[in-house]
C-alpha cells in the first residue's frame, strides 16, 4: 500500500515521525510521499525523505500561499527538483473556498507549476476545492498529461475530464464520512488505471479516527472503504493502486515483468491460459492496458498443462471459484481446459469458464459434451441484440458467428448446471433485447459496463 499524499514534514509530526513512519510500516503502508506545499516546508519535505527510504517528495506551493509565490521560490522548487527522491511537482491548483490568494494569482502560480512539472519530466499533484471548472479548463488548456487530482471533491463530470486527459483520480478519508455519498457514487465510476489513495495527513483521518490526527498508516481504512464500494478486495485495491503509484510516480518496481498464469480477485482464482482470441472486439481492455486488477496478464508465451496446475496449488476448493478467463479465448485450448479442470474437481474446486461462444466454431464441432460434468458454470458473451451490431462490435473471423453463439448458449443448458448471457454496455447495444434473447434460450443475463473488468 502507498500513501499517495501525506504531510510530514508538517508540525503536528515534530519528534514523531520515526514512530508515525514505523506504524505506516507495520500496517503494510510501504512508501509514502510527503508534500512540501509551502515556502517553508518545501527543504523539510526533501530531507524527510532522504532520512527515510520508504519516504518520497513532492515539492510545490499550495494554492493558500501562492501570493507567496517568488522567483526565488521557483528557482529553490526547479533546483530540488532534481533530488533523487522528489517524485512530483505540487501540491499546486486552486482553492475558491477560502481564497487565501486571490484568484488570478492562484491561476497564475499553477500555471507555472505545470510549465515547470513539463519541464522537469515530473507528475503534477493538483489540489481543487470548489474550483472544477477553471481547474479542468487549466489542465486542458496547458495539456497536462501526468499528474493526480489529489483529494477528490468533485462529481462525475470533473472525473471523466482530468481522466480524460490522463490525470489520476486520489482518494482520501473523506469517502468515508456520513455526508460524502456523492464522491461514493464516484468511486465506483473510476476505472481500476487511475484510482489511487492517500490520506492527506494530518488532515481528514477516516472513519473511526474523524477528529483525530491522520498519518499513513491510516490509509488501510480508506482503501478497505473504496474496496467495500467497488464490490473487490482490500488485497485487490492495495494491488491496483500500488501499481498506479508506482506507474504515475516512477517509484520501483513499476510493473510485473512477466504475465500471470493465475491471478485472484476477491476470492476467485483466475487462470490466464492464452492471449490468443478469435475476435477482435472494439470494447477489449487487452487493446488498452496489460493489467486487470493490478495483474499483468500479457504472456510471453503460453503455459503448459503442468504449469497451470502447479499454479493452482492443491487447494483449490479455498476459492469460490476457479475461472477460465485471462486475455484470450481458453476454447482455443480445449484439451488444456478439459485436463485442468480435471485436477480442479479432483481437489474439490468449482469451475467457470468465460468464453466468446465460438468454440463449436474453432474445433469444428460440438465441444460442449465434453464440458459436461466438468465445468460447473459458464458466461458466454452474447455482446449483441442482432448480427449486425455483433459483427461490428465483435469483428469475428466466422461466418454466421452470431447465429453460433446463440446456439451455443442454447445448447450449454444441457450440459451445463449454470449459464450466463454476458454483454456490455457499449454505444449501440440494446441491453434490454439481449436480456429477452437470453430468457428465450433459458440463460441467466448479466450485463457489464464499458471499461469495467474483472
Amino acid at each position: 500500500m502507498i500513501d499517495t499524499h501525506c504531510h510530514l514534514e508538517m508540525s503536528p509530526f515534530d519528534g514523531e515521525t520515526d514512530a508515525v513512519v514505523q506504524r505506516a510500516h507495520d500496517a503494510g503502508v510501504h512508501k509514502m510521499i510527503t508534500i512540501g506545499s509551502s515556502p517553508q516546508s518545501i527543504e523539510n519535505a526533501v530531507a524527510l525523505a532522504g532520512r527515510y527510504p520508504s519516504v518520497y517528495a513532492a515539492i510545490g506551493i499550495h494554492p493558500h500561499d501562492a501570493r507567496l509565490f517568488t522567483p526565488a521560490i521557483y528557482r529553490q522548487i526547479k533546483d530540488l527538483s532534481s533530488n533523487e527522491k522528489v517524485v512530483a511537482i505540487g501540491e499546486t491548483g486552486l482553492d475558491y473556498h477560502y481564497k487565501h490568494s486571490p484568484v488570478d494569482i492562484q491561476r497564475e502560480v499553477f500555471i507555472r507549476h505545470i510549465a515547470l512539472a513539463k519541464e522537469t519530466n515530473l507528475p503534477v499533484v493538483i489540489h481543487s476545492r470548489e474550483a472544477s471548472d477553471d481547474v479542468v479548463s487549466i489542465i486542458k488548456g496547458e495539456g497536462v498529461s501526468s499528474g493526480v487530482l489529489h483529494c477528490f471533491s468533485g462529481d462525475e463530470k470533473m472525473a471523466e475530464a482530468v481522466m480524460a486527459s490522463g490525470l489520476y483520480i486520489s482518494i482520501s478519508g473523506t469517502v468515508t464520512f456520513k455526508n460524502a455519498a456523492a464522491l461514493r457514487a464516484v468511486v465506483n465510476t473510476i476505472p481500476d488505471d487511475y484510482l489511487l489513495v492517500e490520506t492527506d495527513a494530518p488532515y481528514l483521518a477516516p472513519t473511526p479516527n474523524r477528529g483525530k490526527r491522520n498519518e499513513p498508516a491510516y490509509v488501510t481504512l480508506t482503501a478497505r472503504a473504496v474496496a467495500d464500494l467497488r464490490g473487490v478486495s482490500y488485497e485487490d485495491i492495495d494491488r491496483i493502486t500500488t501499481l498506479n503509484a508506482n506507474r504515475l510516480f516512477g517509484l520501483e518496481p513499476a510493473r510485473p515483468a512477466n504475465g500471470q498464469i493465475t491471478y485472484k480477485i476477491r476470492n476467485s482464482l483466475y487462470l490466464n491460459i492464452t492471449n490468443r482470441c478469435t475476435n477482435v472486439c472494439t470494447f477489449c481492455v487487452r487493446y488498452q492496458t496489460d493489467f486487470v486488477k493490478g495483474h499483468n496478464l500479457r504472456l510471453s508465451r503460453e503455459p503448459s498443462d503442468a504449469e497451470i496446475i502447479e499454479s493452482i496449488g492443491t487447494n483449490a476448493a479455498i476459492f469460490d471459484e476457479v475461472v477460465f478467463c485471462g486475455y484470450g479465448e481458453p476454447l482455443m485450448r480445449l484439451d488444456t481446459v478439459i485436463n485442468v479442470s480435471r485436477y480442479i474437481k479432483t481437489h474439490g474446486g468449482r469451475v467457470r469458464i468465460n468464453t466468446n461462444g465460438l468454440g463449436c466454431l474453432i474445433h469444428k464441432r460440438n465441444i460442449l459434451l465434453e464440458l459436461s460434468g466438468l465445468v460447473d458454470v459458464i458466461s458466454i458473451s452474447l455482446n449483441a441484440q442482432d448480427a449486425s451490431t455483433y459483427q461490428r462490435l465483435s469483428h469475428p473471423p466466422f461466418e454466421g458467428a452470431y447465429e453460433a453463439v446463440l446456439k451455443f448458449i442454447a445448447g450449454a443448458k444441457d450440459c451445463i448446471p449454470e449459464v450466463t448471457a454476458t454483454v456490455v454496455d457499449a454505444p449501440g447495444v440494446d441491453v434490454e433485447k439481449c436480456r429477452q434473447i437470453a430468457a428465450a434460450l433459458g440463460a441467466m443475463f448479466r450485463l457489464r459496463h464499458l471499461d469495467v473488468v474483472g
